[in-house]
């Protein structure tokens, strides 16, 4: 099956401005990104509404210039995915600077087998109660029940499994990337302002995957700080 992985990135970020140019390390955000997916080996293209992003990295991989007026990062995926014959589509937030090889292969092997929709999710304590954080509880076979920024799921005792934060890196099958682009927005999508929530509202599984690999995405400067600090032991390491 024909597969990519697109990253759309839009320069006018309200949390951080010009996010996708924040210097990491000395590097762009965005080139982060997109050298460490180019590590996976799978076909990478940035989707971008920017003239100085796509110059970013534009020696690394494809870049489709996108309308500005695009609302979501998912319309941009789709911008790029009608034109081009993928059946399979990850689609990964270009402010997520870590990417690992068999995380990407689960994904695409999950989609292979069936699932409409996957995702990822990892133990996180820490992230229980950072709004910027999301947080996801799962059914007994591993599909989300809910996705909120709220700390789920309220502990009247302690658990070993939960908290669980959830990783926003999605693959899709093309027919369902499709079906999502002509959904309107649901009720709870708009009350917490996540797009997955859409699909539950409409009744579309989305299959989540345990990872014990590190994710941190850059939405505030405290975020870049931490960043920093872990692509440090990150840098060289094969993937």
């Amino acid at each position: 099956m024909r597969r990519v992985i697109v990253v759309p990135a839009r320069i006018g970020s309200t949390r951080l401005k010009e996010k996708p140019l924040r210097r990491i390390l000395g590097k762009p955000l965005i080139r982060w990104v997109i050298q460490n997916l180019k590590k996976t080996g799978e076909r990478v293209i940035l989707a971008t509404d920017s003239e100085r992003v796509k110059e970013a990295v534009e020696d690394l991989c494809e870049v489709v210039l996108t309308p500005s007026d695009l609302p979501s990062g998912s319309d941009r995926v789709l911008h790029v995915v009608r034109d081009y014959e993928a059946e399979l589509v990850i689609n990964y937030q270009g402010d997520e600077p870590f990417a690992y090889r068999e995380d990407i292969q689960r994904i695409f092997n999950s989609l292979e087998k069936g699932e409409e929709v996957v995702t990822l999710a990892v133990r996180d304590k820490e992230a229980y109660t950072r709004p910027e954080d999301v947080k996801v509880v799962l059914d007994k076979r591993g599909y989300a029940l809910y996705f909120s920024r709220s700390p789920i799921p309220y502990f009247r005792k302690e658990d070993s499994f939960y908290p669980l934060k959830h990783v926003g890196i999605y693959g899709f099958r093309r027919e369902t990337l499709l079906r999502f682009g002509s959904m309107e927005r649901g009720r709870l999508e708009e009350i917490e302002g996540l797009e997955q929530l859409r699909l539950l509202e409409e009744g579309v599984r989305i299959k989540v995957l345990i990872t014990d690999n590190y994710y941190h995405g850059v939405d505030t400067e405290e975020d870049i700080k931490i960043v920093e600090e872990k692509l440090k032991g990150y840098v060289g390491k094969e993937r």
